[in-house]
């Protein structure tokens, strides 16, 4: 429910467990890189960053006393630019889940476009929820809180486009 792009009602305590043990990180995703997971810190950028386009619900990480959170990105936009992406695949109508017809399948080198987005400073895009995109002003307050589990793809090209 974390990776479909809207508002949630208070999902009430919520309990996460570490499956792979090593390195602590402050921004994981958990369930099929769909759920973000993420330190004090990083809610904090958030909160400062994005207040309007997330939602922030505590989660008990199991073996851990340091607050955590799940970020739900509340917006879900129509911004993908396909003739820009590299590779675009959609789910076709005589597919075994004939309810994602028409949605992304997958898309190789995602690119959006910046004047689509109605300002948003986190989302998910519309039919590829699978994507968490966030601007290049929260990408930066992230990599300042540094140690984090998540890499960034520019998702935009140099031109605005």
């Amino acid at each position: 429910m974390f990776g479909e792009g809207h508002p949630l009602p208070d999902p009430g305590l919520i309990k996460a467990r570490v499956r792979s043990p090593g390195e602590k990180r402050a921004f994981v995703f958990a369930g099929v890189e769909r759920t973000p997971i993420v330190s004090e810190a990083v809610a904090d950028v958030f909160r400062t960053h994005a207040p309007g386009d997330v939602q922030l619900f505590p989660v008990n990480v199991e073996g851990e006393s340091e607050r955590y959170f799940v970020v739900n990105a509340a917006r879900t936009v129509d911004c993908i630019d396909e003739a820009r992406c590299r590779e675009v695949q959609h789910y076709a109508e005589d597919d075994p889940f004939p309810e994602y017809a028409g949605e992304y399948r997958w898309i190789n080198g995602l690119r959006i476009d910046p004047a689509r987005t109605d300002g948003a400073h986190v989302l998910r895009p519309k039919r590829f929820r699978t994507a968490f995109i966030v601007s290049e002003e929260i990408k930066d307050a992230l990599e300042r809180v540094g140690s984090l589990g998540v890499a960034f793809e520019r998702v935009t090209t140099s031109d605005g486009g």
